[in-house]
């Protein structure tokens, strides 16, 4: 996105409103990834169930909301970058992170199910992925 919007200049100049939302989303996604990890101390980068650490399921804070808030600023951060730096071309491969973070969602989803003491009935009561009413 660097490379197309300053670099070679590949994309058309995007208006100023538009790079200023961008900045917003990044911010939100960064304020919003705090808020995670001051919820949940087993949030990590990997999926696994730290088990010797007392791995429980967390369901407050942003987790009150939706399941996975952190993939939720992700997608924030997904639309901000390219709108922050101004590249159409980096905006046009939105769709394909968001559908490679759900892929990512539904597999982890699983395998908590299955290995973590809760984690089915915490699904029930929070029926949300990422957006409240939406998926």
């Amino acid at each position: 996105m660097g490379l197309d919007a300053m670099r070679f200049r590949g994309s058309a100049p995007l208006p100023v409103a538009l790079m200023s939302l961008g900045s917003l989303c990044v911010l939100v996604a960064i304020v919003m990834c705090r808020f995670v990890f001051a919820a949940n101390s087993y949030a990590a980068p990997v999926v696994k169930i730290q088990a010797s650490r007392g791995h429980k399921v967390i369901d407050s804070g942003p987790y009150a909301y939706v399941r996975h808030p952190m993939y939720s600023a992700a997608l924030l951060f997904f639309v901000g970058t390219p709108l922050l730096l101004g590249s159409w071309w980096g905006l046009a491969f939105v769709p394909a992170m968001v559908i490679g973070l759900g892929w990512r969602t539904v597999r982890e989803e699983r395998l908590l199910a299955e290995q973590l003491d809760g984690y089915t009935g915490y699904m029930a009561r929070v029926r949300y992925r990422f957006i409240p009413l939406i998926w």
